[in-house]
């Protein structure tokens, strides 16, 4: 209940807050999903680019997106304009993001391999550049939406609602347009369009779905007098010695490098292990999508109960046992198939949702420690370091893919007949490789050292040390040596 007498960081976010927040998720969502689940079979089976090019486009426009990130997140941490540190970016991002989403899906009129791989590069570097102008900032606002550790779950468990429920809507359309246009190029050109357009258009009802929330709390911490904000390198060495930060990103980490090779694999097993028609691989992915949005609301309930490592170490296992299964499937085995991904989506809604309500008690932390608000350099460098990971990993299928002898072929031979070597390396990328990943994370889960007691001192600290904020302005070189010797 809202008391409007009451301080805006003392209350719950609204639910056009929380919508709001929530639809930004499909400007990253819907060309992620589709990206993940699509564009290394697109480029293989569509584009004829052989697996080994194609894996190298994505590392190229993965590792170029990576070095933007913790850039542009520290640039938003510095940005001053009347619509704040973070909307500016959205703003000038939106429609570049959209377009060049399009762009990536037309296979230009070029014969040679190395033409291909050329345009494909490019395309990827001024989309990635795009998105991160956009997703950056944006994934900074939770922490700058509420600072209650429940309320954060609460608010991020509608981008994860929103992330999931927004795959769905990218697959949902892909399925239909797949439906109605027989053409490969053709319908891959319409999908991206589509989506492109959604995602621009998600970025403007983010802005206006949280603007007025974020003003009002930016108002009350304009109150506080902060530090003066010492140099970049240095932002970047304290958050690398903050070690509930380094648990969160080997999390997030564990979880997306875990998840997208599968996904990335999930069209080869469908249509090239399991011998079925390509509109099997967009079901199935709608079922794991689906299933993961229908337990989100039990998980966040589980979450507000048990805390956060606890459903993360519960939902987890879930997407093991099913990738378990998945190795031993068989073609024909098609309900088999369903259930699985349906107990793989039942797992897979804790890695959207635990992770990213994790990072901002860890700017709350860094806050305590520096005297400074970082969430850019924070999120920036989490989103880094999961698109290096999952860029070489992606890097790393596609060559394993390329050894075993994968067949590649145009737009006129999208099912192609696959040597037994590569079937195997299929039946291995889509489950047992990225299950070892996946328990990498749930033991770092189990020793992350945030629970809700202590975000609890956290903020209370937080409240007795902002007094002393509005008396003095360290210099960045005393507020060096302060958070050293916290060290």
């Amino acid at each position: 209940m809202i008391n409007p007498s009451m301080p805006a960081a003392t209350q719950p976010p609204d639910l056009q807050t929380k919508l709001g927040y929530g639809v930004g998720e499909m400007s990253s969502e819907i060309p992620g999903s589709i990206l993940v689940f699509f564009l290394l079979f697109f480029l293989t089976n569509v584009a004829g680019l052989n697996p080994a090019l194609a894996g190298s486009v994505l590392l190229v426009g993965k590792v170029w997106d990576a070095i933007n990130d913790p850039l542009v997140g520290w640039l938003s941490d510095r940005t001053r304009s009347p619509w704040g540190r973070r909307y500016p970016w959205m703003v000038w991002g939106a429609v570049p993001l959209g377009l060049c989403f399009v762009l990536q899906w037309w296979v230009p009129p070029l014969s040679n391999q190395i033409g291909l791989f050329g345009y494909y590069s490019a395309i990827a570097f001024l989309f990635y550049a795009a998105s991160t102008a956009v997703i950056v900032p944006y994934s900074t606002l939770a922490a700058e939406l509420t600072r209650h550790y429940d309320e954060r779950t609460s608010l991020v468990s509608y981008k994860a609602a929103f992330s999931i429920g927004s795959s769905i809507v990218g697959l949902i359309l892909a399925q239909l347009i797949f439906t109605v246009i027989a053409d490969p190029r053709n319908k891959y050109l319409v999908m991206g369009g589509i989506c492109g357009g959604l995602a621009t258009l998600a970025v403007f009802l983010c802005i206006w779905g949280t603007y007025r929330r974020f003003r009002e709390i930016e108002s009350e911490r304009a109150l506080v007098e902060r530090p003066t904000a010492p140099p970049f390198w240095w932002q970047m060495r304290v958050a690398l010695r903050n070690r509930p930060f380094l648990y969160v990103v080997g999390i997030y980490l564990c979880s997306w490098l875990g998840l997208q090779v599968t996904a990335a694999m999930l069209p080869y097993f469908v249509v090239n292990w399991m011998g079925l028609p390509e509109h099997h691989f967009t079901q199935m992915a709608l079922v794991v999508q689906g299933t993961a949005l229908l337990t989100m609301l039990v998980w966040g309930w589980l979450g507000q109960k048990f805390g956060k490592r606890a459903i993360y170490c519960m939902g987890i296992p879930l997407t093991l046992i099913a990738q378990a299964g998945l190795f031993f499937l068989q073609p024909g085995q098609i309900g088999w198939m369903y259930g699985l991904g349906a107990l793989a989506g039942a797992g897979l809604a804790t890695a959207y949702l635990v992770p990213w309500s994790m990072l901002p008690d860890v700017v709350d932390l860094d806050e305590l420690n520096t005297g400074q608000r970082r969430e850019g350099i924070f999120y920036g460098f989490v989103v880094q370091l999961k698109k290096i990971g999952v860029a070489i990993a992606l890097f790393v299928v596609s060559a394993v893919l390329e050894w075993a002898g994968l067949v590649s072929g145009g737009a006129d031979q999208v099912t192609l007949t696959q040597p037994d070597s590569a079937l195997q390396a299929i039946r291995w990328l889509v489950a047992p490789v990225p299950s070892i990943v996946l328990i990498g994370g749930l033991v770092l889960a189990y020793f992350y050292p945030i629970t809700r007691e202590r975000h609890q001192q956290i903020v209370m600290q937080l409240g007795k040390s902002s007094d002393r904020f509005k008396k003095r302005s360290p210099s960045p070189l005393r507020l060096m040596g302060e958070a050293e010797s916290r060290e």
